[in-house]
């Protein structure tokens, strides 16, 4: 996310001490104090009243450094991460049709969101994990599921595919490079006969005409799957009002 010229004077000119950002120059209009807000938010930031400061978990230069020197701010969006909503995640399972025992892999799992609904679904549940962001990936671990594990962070397209998992459960990546379609496509290789995927994705499979989407609506039709819409703003909430449709895919014959 690029940081406007307004934004970076006020980062410039501000004062650190340990872990709190001081913002000099006077009371800020609605509009810029809301910029700043939204940047130093991304950046780990989270005002504090009694200290009239900006807090950071760790030292509040250090945080802001990248930002003075790029001009830019990491958010999770900029990876294509939109969690997945606890109603939304309960349906994805739902269609899984987890049984007891079952192994179940959630590529790029974000917060958890797909991964506890699955623990849910059954009994004896084991639900693999994989996560880019080291935010989510401690969030990851935090959760603790039993009989559960998490990899160490990195790019699920990396990780080498093994046919041993009874369900793939996933969000893959929202953006413009279709690399919602590249994960499915990957996650597709570590099912094991008689397994099934479930993927939450944007209802632009359902229509975009480029050869990589038409592919990929060629074999959703040749397994015997299927693809139902959600209702709409399914992912208000998680900041992207983008239509969404749940994917069924089984595994080869």
């Amino acid at each position: 996310m690029k940081v406007d010229n307004e934004v970076m004077a006020l980062l410039s000119a501000s004062r650190t001490e340990d872990n709190k950002l001081f913002i000099t120059g006077g009371q800020l209009d609605k509009s810029l104090y809301a910029r700043l807000d939204k940047t130093l938010k991304a950046a780990g930031g989270k005002w504090n009243t009694k200290a009239k400061a900006h807090l950071f978990a760790g030292e509040a230069a250090d945080a802001i450094e990248n930002i003075l020197m790029t001009g830019e701010v990491t958010v999770p969006q900029d990876f294509g991460f939109f969690p997945t909503p606890p109603i939304v995640a309960k349906q994805a399972a739902d269609l899984a049709e987890i049984g007891d025992g079952m192994m179940v892999l959630e590529p790029s799992a974000g917060k958890g969101s797909l991964a506890i609904a699955a623990h849910a679904a059954a009994n004896d549940v084991q639900v693999y994990m994989h996560e880019l962001l080291p935010d989510n990936h401690a969030i990851l671990v935090s959760l603790n599921l039993p009989m559960s594990g998490v990899s160490a962070p990195g790019d699920f397209l990396q990780v080498e595919p093994k046919p041993v998992y009874d369900r793939v459960l996933m969000n893959p990546p929202f953006d413009k490079k279709r690399s919602d379609i590249h994960h499915v496509f990957h996650a597709l290789k570590f099912l094991k006969p008689g397994g099934r995927l479930v993927a939450i994705m944007p209802s632009g499979v359902t229509f975009r005409d480029d050869a990589l989407t038409r592919d990929f609506r060629s074999i959703v039709e040749q397994r015997g799957g299927h693809i139902e819409a959600l209702p709409e703003s399914s992912f208000k909430q998680s900041g992207t009002m983008v239509g969404t449709v749940l994917v069924v895919i089984p595994a080869a014959a």
